[in-house]
C-alpha cells in the first residue's frame, strides 16, 4: 500500500533544496527566496506528484523550474525596459538655447514703452489682477486694460515679422516667443 506525501517528507528534502538554490542564484537571500517560490508551486501542484515517486527529484524539478522562469522574465523585464529607454526621449534641449531665447523676450520686453511695460509687468509677472495692478499704477482699469492690449500686440508683432524684412543695425535682432493672452486688435 502506498502512503499518502507527508509535510515530513517535504521538510526532510529543505536542505537539498537550499543548496541547489544557492547554487543556481549565488545569493542566500534570493535563494531563500527561490525555495520559498518553489515550495508554494509544489503545494499547487501537489496533485501531479505520483504516490510512491521521487519526491527529492520532483521538487527539485519544480525548483529548477521555477528558476528557469525567473531568469526569462528577468530577460524579458530588461529587454522591454531596454526598448522603452530606445523609445523615450534620451536627450533634452541645450540648455543655451533656453538662455538665449530668455534673453529675446527680456529684450523685447525692456524695448517697450515704460508704462506698457509696468502694466504688463504687475499683470503677468506678479499675478496682480487688473483693479489692484491700475490702483498700483494710479490709472483707471480701462487705461490699464488699454496698455496692457498695445504691450501684447506690441510683443505679437515682434514675433510675427516676416524674416524677410531686415532689422536696421540698432535695432535687437527679432525675438522668438509666443505672447500668451489678451487679444489682438
Amino acid at each position: 500500500m502506498r502512503r499518502p506525501m507527508r509535510e515530513d517528507d517535504v521538510l526532510s528534502q529543505l536542505p537539498p533544496l537550499r543548496r541547489y538554490a544557492r547554487a543556481l542564484m549565488r545569493d542566500e537571500s534570493a535563494a531563500e527566496d527561490l525555495v520559498h517560490d518553489a515550495l508554494l508551486r509544489a503545494y499547487e501542484r501537489r496533485s501531479s506528484f505520483r504516490l510512491g515517486g521521487n519526491l527529492r527529484g520532483w521538487l527539485l524539478s519544480i525548483l529548477h523550474n521555477t528558476f528557469i522562469d525567473h531568469h526569462r522574465r528577468r530577460l524579458a523585464e530588461e529587454k522591454r525596459d531596454a526598448e522603452s529607454a530606445l523609445l523615450a526621449e534620451t536627450a533634452l534641449p541645450a540648455e543655451q538655447e533656453s538662455a538665449v531665447r530668455l534673453r529675446q523676450i527680456q529684450q523685447a520686453f525692456l524695448h517697450l514703452p515704460e508704462e506698457q511695460r509696468a502694466a504688463l509687468h504687475l499683470v503677468a509677472v506678479e499675478g496682480l489682477p487688473y483693479q489692484e495692478a491700475a490702483d498700483a499704477l494710479g490709472i483707471p482699469i480701462g487705461t490699464l486694460m488699454s496698455r496692457l492690449g498695445r504691450a501684447r500686440a506690441a510683443l505679437r508683432s515682434l514675433e510675427e515679422e516676416p524674416a524677410s524684412s531686415a532689422p536696421s543695425a540698432r535695432v535687437a535682432p527679432r525675438p522668438h516667443f509666443r505672447v500668451v493672452g489678451g487679444r489682438d486688435d
